[in-house]
């Protein structure tokens, strides 16, 4: 069992502690209070140790609860923050500017104040003097430019003209509050300061190891985000290519890959930034041979053997790479891809489940040239398989999870140059079939819209949308309608996959419960009295029929059950996916 040291702590008795030796880390974020935040905590302070205005009104047994603050002892000895640093790093700043208002004070009150300042702010000597060249707490944060601001506010008590951070801000802010009140309330200032020292608690939580200290920071941290995976990774690269003397060149790599990551990964539920790494995680285990479909957690496979992967700039050339091509694929970039390859991956881009991600990257980083392109043909080729085998195991064996059994090994075979053939996972055309045919595809369930924008790419006339459009799930035969003429000799056919086809959100909804008849002018466009143009539907078998036929009945929706059911087993054959006879 993990051992933790909790001890509630006063700002004076945890900052002025000899073994308070306080780094915020690498992979944390830059500083990020603004004025609102810094108003609510002196508001607040000033309302509990001056109570009404009147200090005589405190009671010196109250207290005023800032929170916890997680950290683990690192290598160096240093109290490593995990969560709490921006309080922390607040705390500093006002403990500074309340330095600053008492250095030149010269009665007793003043002078004791400054001494316990000078412990929380500076290391000591055996004597008690503060060293002004070693401050409480470092900061190593791998992204913030303006962190020797910091160091320098905590070090002079200066803002020169030039410091526009949100160090120098906060700061300013606190010398402007504190000079304000000390011209009010003469009497108080030294009070209020003691009483931040000897009142304000802190819930120090130190852990044994950063791994205990995050888990507790993501039990804990329910207001902000927590700290990702990629924050972790980021502070094991800077510290490889500072070792080299590169560090602003990293900086600002990681910044590049930040900001694209945020706009390739946009709909991504996880951090961006980890979305990439998973991606990646799944070549490397690839190429190590994994097939266990136990997936290990992302940042237990990347600080394997002391983080190995990530001191290695090979690795972060790679990840640049990936990234780049998932930024071809977003912007559908025709200069790269051809047409076929293309049509694919939109069609991909509704799978039922993200699993395609993880094998395409895998694909790419192995099969990928020099200037990072693929062969086209062998691409669409591995494509085509692809969305055969996931959308056919995603209607006979349901969940993501089942997939990981016939998809890593074949991660493997990849890329010890193998072919793709999911050998020991083909299918019967009965078994598909029997499966399509039982299988209620309901608009809950998202293999239903694969398999609509599927269908609609086999019309060779199809053109790809763009991947921001909207799309939605059309009966083609209304459900109020059913509901209205009870003409269907199974009420379950309006859910059959013959009655559906995907439909962009604005046409949806003006059409969705119209009679077929009428839809003709949504499928198709048309103009409005005033003379607009209101556009019809980019998916071309829908106008199709509109202009073919004059109504959609029960045998329609039986007849094109059945070709699509059909299509998709020729689908399967084409792709090497059924099972010789």
């Amino acid at each position: 069992m993990s051992k933790l040291n909790i001890d509630q702590q006063s700002v004076l008795k945890l900052f002025s502690d000899k073994r308070s030796d306080f780094l915020i880390p690498d992979y944390q974020r830059p500083y990020a209070w603004g004025e609102d935040q810094l108003v609510t905590l002196w508001d607040d302070i000033l309302a509990f140790a001056i109570p009404q205005g009147n200090a005589d009104a405190f009671d010196s047994e109250d207290e005023y609860f800032l929170g916890p603050i997680v950290t683990f002892r690192n290598s160096d000895r240093k109290l490593e923050i995990i969560d709490g640093q921006q309080r922390l790093t607040t705390l500093m700043i006002l403990l500074r500017a309340f330095y600053a208002k008492f250095e030149n004070q010269k009665d007793n009150e003043s002078k004791r104040t400054l001494q316990r300042l000078a412990e929380c702010l500076w290391k000591t000597d055996e004597f008690g003097e503060a060293d002004r060249d070693c401050l409480k707490i470092d900061s190593e944060v791998a992204s913030d430019d303006d962190k020797e601001e910091f160091l320098f506010i905590l070090k002079t008590g200066e803002v020169t003209p030039g410091q526009k951070s949100k160090y120098a801000a906060a700061f300013n802010f606190f010398k402007d509050r504190i000079e304000k009140f000390a011209l009010e309330c003469p009497s108080y200032i030294a009070k209020l300061a003691i009483r931040v020292l000897n009142n304000l608690i802190l819930l120090p939580i130190e852990a044994e190891s950063q791994g205990t200290a995050l888990r507790i920071f993501s039990t804990l941290n329910d207001r902000g985000l927590p700290l990702s995976d990629a924050d972790i990774f980021k502070s094991q690269f800077y510290k490889y290519f500072s070792q080299q003397g590169r560090k602003v060149e990293f900086v600002q790599r990681w910044r590049d890959l930040e900001e694209t990551s945020k706009q390739v990964f946009a709909s991504s539920r996880a951090n961006p930034v980890d979305e990439l790494f998973t991606r990646y995680m799944y070549y490397e285990r690839a190429c190590r041979g994994i097939r266990d479909t136990t997936t290990q957690g992302l940042r237990d496979f990347f600080e394997a053997n002391d983080y190995e992967l990530l001191k290695n700039e090979e690795t972060l050339n790679k990840l640049e790479s990936l990234l780049g091509f998932w930024v071809q694929v977003s912007t559908q970039d025709d200069s790269v891809f051809s047409p076929e390859v293309l049509r694919r991956l939109f069609v991909l881009h509704y799978a039922p489940n993200r699993m395609w991600t993880f094998f395409v990257s895998v694909y790419f980083m192995h099969n990928r040239d020099a200037e990072g392109k693929l062969d086209q043909v062998m691409f669409e080729q591995f494509l085509t398989r692809t969305i055969g085998f996931i959308w056919a195991y995603a209607i006979d064996r349901p969940g993501v999870n089942a997939l990981r059994s016939p998809i890593f090994p074949e991660m493997v075979r990849l890329v010890n140059d193998e072919p793709v053939t999911f050998e020991n996972y083909k299918f019967t055309p009965q078994h598909i079939r029997e499966v399509f045919t039982s299988y209620r595809f309901t608009n809950a369930r998202p293999v239903t819209k694969s398999m609509l924008v599927w269908w609609a790419f086999q019309g060779p006339e199809q053109e790809i949308l763009d991947l921001e459009t909207k799309l939605e799930i059309e009966h083609i035969y209304a459900k109020r309608r059913a509901e209205s003429e009870a003409s269907l000799s199974d009420d379950s056919l309006v859910e059959a996959l013959g009655n559906k086809a995907f439909l962009e959100k604005r046409v949806n909804i003006r059409a969705s419960d119209y009679r077929f008849v009428d839809k003709y002018k949504y499928y198709v466009g048309s103009e409005t009295l005033s003379g607009r143009r209101r556009e019809g539907t980019k998916n071309v078998e829908l106008v199709a029929l509109a202009h073919d036929k004059s109504d959609f009945v029960e045998a329609d929706i039986k007849e094109r059950t059945g070709r699509m059911i059909d299509s998709f087993v020729d689908y399967l054959d084409d792709a090497g996916l059924l099972q010789s006879s």
